[in-house]
């Protein structure tokens, strides 16, 4: 009797790695910078509230805490903008890949026929500089599975295009 499943070993494996990343537009860095001052921005509003009222009877380490603040914000902007040059993206003949981070660096890779549908989303300061971010989801769960920020809307919506006819067949 002969079997009809094989299990083959795989022996060579496709090399992501070696695939042409392309960088996300390099419009997307002010709109990091931007969003990263408003946060902190926002959180020296609240600290100076806070020793105004003088909730915690703090006002003697007030100093510390704007220092503390301050020093926050610069190595959060410094790890900004080395992370920004590691965010990038690749469109292949059968999957979509995004790699970024710094310290702890991730890559994910999804299959167009894993794909359920592609959504192009807009914030107010992204949309102040013409990019989109293009996210993608799977089948299964409510959140995306994968998020490219900081194309060009044009872009975006051509990849958004490809992938699509892809998915239809």
């Amino acid at each position: 009797m002969t079997d009809f499943f094989q299990n083959n070993t795989v022996t060579s494996y496709p090399e992501i790695t070696k695939t042409d990343f392309k960088a996300i537009n390099n419009r997307y860095f002010k709109v990091i910078v931007i969003q990263t001052a408003l946060i902190f921005i926002a959180l020296f509003i609240i600290a100076v509230f806070m020793n105004y009222k003088d909730y915690f009877k703090l006002s003697e380490y007030s100093m510390y805490l704007y220092l503390l603040l301050s020093v926050t914000f610069m190595a959060t902007l410094l790890l900004k903008i080395i992370g920004f040059k590691k965010r990038k993206y690749a469109v292949r003949e059968k999957d979509i890949s995004y790699k970024k981070g710094v310290f702890f660096r991730s890559l994910t890779t999804v299959p167009f026929n894993r794909i359920q549908h592609i959504e192009i989303d807009q914030g107010p300061i992204a949309r102040y500089f013409d990019l989109v971010s293009l996210s993608v989801f799977t089948a299964g769960d409510s959140s995306d599975d994968l998020k490219v920020s900081g194309l060009l809307k044009e872009e975006a919506t051509q990849i958004k295009e490809f992938i699509s006819t892809k998915i239809d067949g």
